[in-house]
């Protein structure tokens, strides 16, 4: 056959493939490679028959040929193959043998020289280093060796900055803590036209930064001052109603506590691209904040019948039933999540919490221990076996997992505010009073609502160490939050109460009461303020009747 009859072969192979004609894509592919014997005609062929799914035969096709030892496009094709087999061990083999050190890095490359050159095509291209060292990450993850997984991933990313896979693996999978992403992100080579996405990388990492920087952030990304030639009208505000940085932004309000601005900014998003799985996840968790039953319902739904074999379907379900306290079917479809993504952070976080909610501590423990294990970089499994802790009132074991957590992640105030009430509980008040001062120094934005039970324990720390003036102060903030808190009103009563102002604090017992008729320690205090108060007016009168007999 002449070289145009075969070209124009080739080009039918390549529109089949552009059209999804799988088929016909490897019957012509399969004529065009026995025309010519040409390796890259015998390559066209094996990625026609990956794309048809058909990976035995690929897999053959691509061994039978000796150029898979000495072709590296041949190797790659070959472990993917081997990879959608569930082959990991020879999908590990035919990658080669390689050395990793914890930073990443590549050594001992052995007979896997020809992996590691540089970039083998255009600089438009992925780096073909960093898509097998993606390949090797996830082999290393499906055999549940998660700390090499992690290097690898690691390794990609460095490779070439733009393999956002390995990046999304390693974010969202909690494989590394607040620091180790920081410098992971400091360390990437960007080139001179990819600085939207160095700083569109930074608005992914966690977001425990004050509101001024984190805002900054996603300002400088909307208004396209990132590298990209701004004198271009066409790439004018390009990512200003991006729905994946707009996601970034609703996460960063819900770490933050503002759960109504989320849902807000989510419900948007939901309504322009109703099938954004991450968008639909940060949604989920402000809904179970805000108690939106009705909403969390709709969304189970909806989740279930579009995407029934996906984790967050079910952990969709699971979250509904939490919201209205049922708690043993809430765990049950917690449980169904795990099943089907066992790195699912959410679901196994939500399934400790439900049994939690129950007291049920040992199982709790269960599932947090699991998180922890299977997420070194996410701080709220080791935070929540600290709470559990505590409930329990072992309270230096709570302790030593708070710490433990701050390590983790150090900026996130929860972590400070739960050392404050541990420490309260140990009576070590003036350590309470430095903890809780350390919460709302790392508070992001604003203080809210969500931060008024931190403002009161810090207020109770300072009612102990008889620092009462500062503790009114502190009450009064809390006040200025929220005036439903009866724990605001009997602390801030008592205080009165210990300063030997009955008037005010018969005031805000009846205000402490008038929350909850029947707290039993307000009504007892205010008995004993309106005695103390009977007696000190009585005390006034009888100095009263003594000066007058004086007078006369």
């Amino acid at each position: 056959m002449r070289e145009e009859e075969v070209e124009k072969l080739r080009g039918v192979v390549r529109d089949c493939v552009s059209k999804h004609l799988y088929s016909s894509a490897i019957f012509f592919a399969d004529k065009v490679a026995a025309f010519t014997s040409d390796p890259a005609d015998i390559y066209m062929q094996a990625q026609a028959l990956y794309l048809g799914r058909h990976y035995r035969r690929a897999f053959h096709l691509l061994n039978a040929s000796q150029i898979v030892l000495r072709d590296l496009r041949f190797r790659y094709l070959a472990a993917k193959c081997l990879e959608e087999l569930k082959e990991w061990d020879q999908c590990l083999s035919m990658l080669g043998d390689a050395k990793i050190d914890e930073h990443g890095n590549v050594h001992d490359l052995k007979d896997c020289n020809v992996m590691y050159l540089e970039k083998d095509g255009e600089d438009h291209e992925i780096n073909i280093t960093s898509a097998i060292c993606f390949l090797r990450g996830k082999a290393y993850e499906a055999l549940e060796n998660r700390a090499q997984a992690r290097q690898w991933y690691k390794a990609a990313i460095k490779a070439d900055p733009l393999c956002y896979e390995a990046l999304e693996c390693l974010i969202d999978n909690h494989m590394l803590t607040c620091e180790e992403e920081t410098s992971l992100l400091s360390s990437l080579q960007f080139g001179p036209e990819d600085g939207w996405l160095s700083s569109f990388y930074s608005c992914l990492i966690k977001k425990y930064d004050k509101e001024n920087v984190v805002e900054a952030k996603f300002t400088e990304l909307e208004k396209g001052n990132c590298g990209i030639n701004s004198s271009d009208p066409s790439f004018t505000n390009t990512l200003k109603n991006n729905t994946d940085l707009l996601a970034c932004k609703a996460e960063y309000y819900h770490q933050c506590g503002e759960y109504q601005k989320c849902f807000d900014l989510t419900s948007v998003l939901l309504e322009r691209d109703p099938f954004h799985l991450k968008c639909t996840l940060v949604h989920l968790a402000a809904a179970m904040e805000l108690g939106h039953s009705n909403e969390l319902y709709l969304m189970a739904c909806n989740l279930v019948k579009d995407y029934p074999q996906k984790a967050l379907s079910w952990f969709a379900v699971g979250c509904y039933y939490y919201c209205i306290k049922k708690y043993d079917q809430s765990r049950r479809y917690f449980s169904k999540a795990t099943q089907l993504d066992g790195t699912f952070a959410p679901a196994w976080i939500g399934y400790g919490n439900a049994y939690a909610a129950q007291e049920e501590g040992d199982q709790a423990m269960f599932a947090y221990r699991t998180g922890a294990r299977l997420f070194p970089g996410c701080h709220l499994p080791t935070l929540y076996i600290g709470m559990e802790y505590m409930r329990t009132h072992s309270f230096k074991l709570a302790e030593q997992f708070f710490l433990q957590a701050k390590t983790i992640c150090p900026s996130d105030p929860l972590v400070y505010n739960e050392l404050g009430v541990v420490a309260y509980h140990m009576k070590e008040y003036k350590k309470a009073v430095w903890w809780f001062e350390k919460t709302l120094a790392h508070i992001p934005s604003s203080l809210s609502e969500m931060w008024e039970p931190t403002v009161v324990n810090l207020a109770h720390a300072l009612r102990k160490l008889k620092m009462y003036h500062e503790a009114i102060s502190y009450y009064e903030k809390a006040l200025a939050l929220s005036t439903r808190s009866l724990s605001t009103y009997a602390g801030l009563a008592y205080t009165y109460h210990l300063q030997d102002n009955f008037n005010a604090a018969i005031t805000y017992y009846h205000k402490a009461l008038w929350l909850k008729p029947d707290d039993q320690f307000c009504t007892e205090m205010l008995t004993l303020a309106l005695v103390d108060e009977c007696r000190r007016g009585s005390d006034h009168k009888n100095e009263s009747r003594r000066s007058d007999v004086h007078a006369l």
